[in-house]
């Protein structure tokens, strides 16, 4: 056998935003993530509609087995005829679970061999099985059409992973995701080699979980008026948006969940982010008055009280989660707590002096030391945030490292385990692009390729990086609607993540994690899983010398000029800038292994007159976020790149020649967004000339005004409104400024899209 050498293949993507391209020579067996180790043999083994698998070692290995075969007869259409173990010898395919056989690796680790008479798949404990039947399964689903053949490469694998915890978090408190959804999600992080799911369940904005001792957390803590257009309907009544998972629905989720040994870690945020528990039971706020589940984002300042009552209140509720979740960890949350109801509660002060607790920090420490008591006292573990770490916190908690690696670092060091998800490295709510097809999120790019290098132990000596369970991505779906979008924000990323939590770090390569992730898109598109495109998508770039093309993964592109859509015979790009004729619409795709992948994306002739939010600069450039509109209630909607504190953008070097008017399609968006004492650094807007309010268009932003178009007509429509107005003549180019007039910061004006029109 020879060995396949990924180091030879190597740039490490320390400067990922611009990876080399991939290789297209000796493709490499599409597997994700890279195994340890893997020799391929000669030749190939023939798997063949109703071939045999065996499955030795008792009820664990043949459930493996089954699964496997009923994922292969969903995606590829072949069937096989499962059995307990009678003669794995005469098996097209045997499993087997061998729990003494020292000379297997431990854990997840799995030993799989293919050959010209049959395939072997073994392990010494059903987890490692479970995960080498995934390998399996990704070697005979190169491709997802229906077949009665399949052609197996002969190779051996011994593997096993790097880390123990390589996961995501999914936040349903924001957005209530269905529990088919959650099966989905779960189903595509166990084919990634992913095996944990921390399911953030409450917030300020939601309580998902039923809680049967205190029933009106999810009777009133589940549901919210979203704010803005969206809070009511058609008929002018209030929206109730929410939604409840039951208990019979959590156990079955948690059962699904083992079932393809996936742990699920649930989090009941403390004793901040808890605005929806106190709307429910206002005396559990330290502040005693009667807030109303939150339709806002941000850091909210609703704090528990921290008496008696209230600590056997939330005892109640970790009683029930643990009864639900066999999981050793409990995440009891402990991020951004802001202090300042503690420090205006009598009683809270009160307390704190009873305890001889020095401040607050201390005394959330005393809060976060009880519930880890507690949790104690029932078997399991307690893992919060890093902020945990400022009040001192219990030897034995983990802790989450998410203000950047620092504090991991610091915990590990002072030993206690440690999972990395940090901010902004980690934070899959970050976009992956700056294409205007994105969805709403973060501006600030976290791309494949930065995800892909990632280093859960960099910057850690030998001792810290062994306290290291590993790491994983956090998607905060405040910005996410809906199910494609997280599935948009989770995939392909999660991929990239898995390989650099599973496989060797030595291992690591961006060119054949491309070549590889190639077939796992068509596995995603075959699933239903609204996978981004974003890494293989062609962007395009206005130079003076003309117009240039690139993509995030370095493959090679292919474009026309004749208004066909790119194929085999189409030019490739060559690099430089292309000059096309006058009035031409370029079209250009990417390409792998002779054929496309990624979608054909068009540049317009007059694209130079055109400018959407994105492509627009802010102004300041403060707080940036993409803003999905708040309407219409049903189908596509607008998305805004707008700086929360200064609502500003710029369009530098605009062609002005010949332009006589502008149109600007702008919206209105809730100011929903607790910025607490930051509120202070918004800057006001102009005072307005009319009622309504105008948008300016100015000579640079000091400058005369070049336009003025009137709100009055966009101010009574929810969505987005199309504005035109003369346009001062200037000749040459020029830096447009757009700004806002208007009384306070609410509603927040947002730019869509702006274009320069002839006469």
């Amino acid at each position: 056998m020879r060995r396949w050498s990924i180091p030879g293949l190597l740039l490490l993507a320390a400067c990922a935003t611009n990876p080399p391209p991939p290789r297209a020579a000796a493709p490499l067996p599409p597997l994700l993530p890279w195994p340890a180790q893997l020799e391929a043999g000669h030749g190939h083994y023939m798997l063949r509609e109703g071939a045999r698998l065996d499955a030795g070692g008792g009820d664990e290995a043949l459930a493996i087995a089954r699964g496997f075969a009923a994922r292969m007869a969903d995606d590829r259409g072949l069937h096989l005829d499962v059995a307990a173990a009678s003669n794995a010898r005469d098996a097209a395919i045997a499993f087997s679970l061998r729990p003494g056989d020292a000379a297997l690796p431990a854990g997840e680790g799995y030993r799989l061999v293919v050959d010209a008479a049959h395939v072997e798949l073994a392990a010494r404990e059903a987890r490692g099985l479970f995960r080498g039947s995934t390998t399996l399964w990704q070697l005979a689903t190169a491709t997802m059409t229906p077949t009665a053949t399949i052609e197996l490469p002969a190779l051996r694998i011994e593997d096993q992973p790097r880390f123990a915890w390589r996961g995501a978090m999914l936040d349903s408190a924001r957005h209530f995701q269905s529990p088919a959804f959650v099966k989905r999600f779960i189903d595509e992080l166990a084919l990634a080699k992913l095996d944990v799911l921390h399911w953030h369940l409450t917030d300020d904005q939601g309580w998902r979980i039923e809680i049967k001792r205190h029933p009106r957390l999810t009777e009133i803590g589940a549901w919210r008026r979203p704010a803005g257009a969206a809070g009511t309907d058609v008929d002018g009544k209030p929206v109730r948006y929410g939604g409840v998972y039951t208990q019979d629905e959590l156990r079955d989720i948690v059962r699904y969940a083992a079932e393809r040994y996936v742990t699920i870690v649930p989090e009941i945020d403390m004793p901040g982010h808890m605005q929806a528990a106190i709307a429910a039971y206002p005396e559990l706020g330290a502040s005693r008055d009667e807030p109303v589940v939150s339709p806002d984002w941000g850091v909210h300042r609703y704090l528990l009280a921290v008496d008696e009552p209230t600590i056997a209140f939330m005892q109640d509720v970790l009683d029930e989660v643990v009864d639900l979740f066999p999981s050793t960890y409990i995440h009891i949350g402990g991020d951004e707590a802001v202090k300042d109801q503690w420090k205006a509660s009598a009683p809270t002060q009160a307390r704190m002096r009873e305890l001889g607790l020095a401040d607050e920090n201390a005394l959330q420490g005393w809060f976060i030391a009880r519930m880890q008591k507690h949790l104690a006292a029932r078997g399991r573990k307690l893992i919060g945030w890093d902020e945990i770490l400022e009040g001192g916190v219990p030897a034995d908690a983990a802790v989450m490292s998410w203000r950047g690696t620092k504090g991991g670092i610091e915990a590990a060091n002072a030993g206690h385990p440690v999972v990395m998800a940090p901010s902004p490295d980690l934070y899959f709510d970050h976009l992956q692009s700056d294409a205007g097809d994105e969805p709403s999120g973060r501006p600030d790019l976290r791309t494949l390729a930065d995800v892909h290098a990632f280093d859960a132990t960099a910057d850690m000596g030998a001792s810290a990086a062994g306290r290291v369970l590993g790491a994983q991505a956090n998607l905060w779906s405040e910005h996410m609607r809906t199910s494609a979008m997280v599935e948009h924000a989770a995939f392909p990323r999660l991929a990239a993540l898995s390989e650099a939590l599973w496989s060797p770090r030595e291992s690591h390569d961006w060119r054949g994690f491309v070549s590889r992730l190639v077939p796992q898109m068509e596995r995603w598109r075959a699933h239903g899983i609204a996978a981004a495109q974003s890494a293989f998508e062609v962007r395009f770039t206005d130079t003076p010398q003309g117009v240039v093309l690139s993509n995030q993964a370095g493959l090679p592109m292919r474009y026309t000029f004749d208004g066909r859509e790119p194929d085999a015979r189409s030019p490739i790009y060559a690099g430089g800038a292309l000059t096309p004729p006058a009035a031409t619409v370029i079209r250009a795709a990417s390409w792998f292994d002779g054929r496309r992948v990624g979608p054909v994306v068009a540049r317009a002739p007059d694209a130079g007159l055109r400018r959407a939010s994105n492509e627009l600069a802010q102004c300041s450039g403060k707080l940036v976020l993409r803003i999905e509109d708040d309407a219409p209630a049903q189908g596509p909607r607008a998305f805004f790149d707008v700086d929360l504190f200064d609502p500003c953008w710029t369009w530098p070097h605009a062609p002005l020649d010949g332009a006589t008017r502008i149109r600007v399609a702008v919206g209105q968006l809730p100011y929903n967004f607790q910025l607490g004492d930051d509120t202070a650094n918004i800057v006001p807007r102009p005072s307005p000339a009319t009622p309504s309010g105008e948008l300016r268009v100015l000579d640079g932003c000091a400058g005369e005004p070049l336009a003025i178009l009137p709100l009055e007509r966009a101010r009574t429509n929810a969505g987005a409104s199309v504005l035109e107005a003369a346009l001062a003549p200037r000749p040459g180019v020029h830096d447009l400024c757009f700004v806002f007039s208007g009384e306070g910061h609410d509603p927040l004006w947002a730019i869509d899209t702006v274009e320069l029109l002839p006469p």
